[in-house]
């Protein structure tokens, strides 16, 4: 079994960012081969890694520090007024986990979600191998969390890692025409509850980036903590946020 002390770690080729314009990044990945439990996982995920499929991962790029990790304390969350709004409309899904896989109703909500959202992004085309090796590879303690209205409809899929302090919030994508009920953020509202349920004390929401519009809504759960320089800081705003 491996731990921090003997895993090996990757660099990449500098590649185009995925979250700045006419950035270079470089990213750092676990050794593939290694067998990462859950304890070393949950390290990991305490030092700024995320998963993605297989791979275990953080940026690593010399003259950049953009990509923040963040987490919300889940005790100590208060839901904006908004947020209280989103989750009253939202009382009536049905919400239960299933294990990670592919199958015709998922990847046609996927389909629809990454082609209507996300057409500008490096995932569309969106194809099944996508699917799979993105959402469904891994050997990490991991589940989907079905949201589906009263009549059975599916209308949002979670895909999250249980930690040993915590939920991992990996990737949900939700019908693009159910705009009024503001499904992504019900979606990590109802995490961050489960979290509490479960007594687990973090919601881990990976990667927050100043510049980076889709992800401006993370600063909207407070307090949120940041790793920055290697420690969690509790920040009641994001910087430059007040």
């Amino acid at each position: 079994m491996s731990s921090l002390r003997t895993l090996k770690f990757y660099a990449t080729p500098v590649h185009d960012c995925s979250y700045l314009p006419d950035m270079q990044a470089r990213t750092l990945f676990v050794d593939p081969r290694a067998n990462v439990s859950k304890h070393l996982y949950s390290q990991l995920s305490d030092l700024g890694f995320r998963r993605s499929g297989s791979h275990i991962y953080r940026p690593h790029c010399e003259h950049c520090q953009a990509c923040i990790s963040v987490r919300i304390p889940v005790d100590a969350f208060k839901p904006s007024k908004t947020q209280k709004r989103i989750e009253n409309r939202n009382r009536d899904l049905l919400v239960r986990s299933v294990p990670c896989q592919l199958t015709a109703e998922y990847y046609a909500l996927y389909e629809r979600y990454i082609c209507q959202r996300h057409k500008d992004g490096d995932m569309y085309p969106p194809t099944p191998e996508q699917f799979v090796n993105f959402l469904i590879e891994g050997s990490q303690d991991s589940c989907f969390y079905e949201f589906r209205a009263p009549d059975g409809q599916l209308v949002a899929i979670s895909v999250c890692d249980r930690l040993e302090q915590g939920l991992s919030a990996l990737y949900t994508f939700f019908d693009p025409d159910l705009d009024r009920r503001s499904l992504g953020v019900n979606a990590v509202l109802w995490l961050i509850r489960e979290a509490q349920h479960a007594n687990l004390p973090y919601l881990y929401l990976g990667y927050w980036v100043r510049n980076c519009r889709k992800m401006n809504y993370k600063t909207a759960y407070r307090p949120l903590e940041m790793l920055l320089d290697g420690e969690w800081q509790r920040m009641h705003s994001a910087p430059g946020h007040d």
